[in-house]
């Protein structure tokens, strides 16, 4: 019950209450923070001193050197037809671990060697993964392959299995009651609802892909990126810029038309 003042007006009590937990737990984060910032020597005039070293970096990068255009022309259509080889094979391997890794759809026994899997998948950078498949299979393009599909499968797997599991099931025990095979409920009752989302996640997969295939290439997993590395490590920085100037404009060109395709199945 509210209180009375000695005035007659109602007291209710103070509707904030402090939460002095929350509050202990901000000012260690805080400490942390700057305990962390210590440790690692992250200080103000690192900083200062790195923008005077990274202005003169980009000072040698003018003007930027485009002699070398078969070499760049070539690095960067292998760069993507990795992408689009790896998109490809992942986005369509994420098909089935997604539908087998959503709980509403299959049984236990089922979804975790599948949750698994997409686990492991995301559980390493993918130039670790490039790394190995570098040692396994050798320098070259299908390292990076077999690295961006595993990557892909990770990413897409995850989403795509959420996505499922978040459908309506109304749909598929309409299917179910009117004795459709299971094959069909998939079809008619889940990939519609998830359909949208699905190619969102694709065309996002294959940008990310674009990216990370310049990345996989600086461990000897073809693309650009080892073209990138080489220029870097001998101060051709003229050279590098023209390098990452086409990377940019690859990545645009890239993102148009992922805009593009989502419309189209809009």
């Amino acid at each position: 019950m509210a209180a009375m003042t000695p005035n007659g007006v109602k007291n209710y009590g103070n509707p904030f209450k402090v939460n002095w937990w929350a509050r202990a737990g901000w000012i260690l984060a805080a400490v942390y923070v700057v305990y962390a910032a210590n440790y690692l020597d992250v200080s103000l005039s690192r900083f200062i001193a790195g923008l005077g070293n990274g202005g003169e970096f980009l000072s040698e990068m003018v003007p930027v050197n485009f002699s070398r255009w078969r070499l760049l022309v070539g690095n960067l259509i292998e760069t993507v037809e990795i992408a689009i080889i790896a998109s490809a094979f992942g986005v369509t391997i994420s098909l089935p671990v997604g539908l087998c890794a959503a709980r509403n759809l299959m049984p236990l026994w089922v979804t975790w060697p599948f949750r698994v899997f997409i686990a492991l998948c995301r559980s390493f950078h993918p130039v670790i993964f490039a790394i190995l498949f570098v040692k396994a299979v050798g320098f070259g393009p299908l390292a990076g392959i077999l690295t961006l599909i595993f990557a892909s499968i990770g990413f897409i797997g995850k989403l795509f299995a959420e996505a499922i599991e978040e459908i309506s099931l109304k749909p598929l025990e309409a299917l179910r009651a009117a004795g459709a095979p299971f094959i069909s409920v998939i079809i008619y009752g889940v990939l519609p609802q998830v359909l949208n989302r699905f190619i969102g996640f694709a065309s996002y997969q294959l940008d990310a892909n674009l990216r990370n295939s310049t990345m996989v290439g600086i461990v000897g997993a073809g693309g650009i990126g080892g073209t990138l590395f080489a220029a870097f490590q001998r101060f051709d920085y003229d050279f590098l810029a023209a390098i990452l100037i086409s990377i940019i404009a690859l990545v645009m060109v890239s993102e148009f038309i992922s805009v593009q395709v989502k419309k189209v199945f809009q």
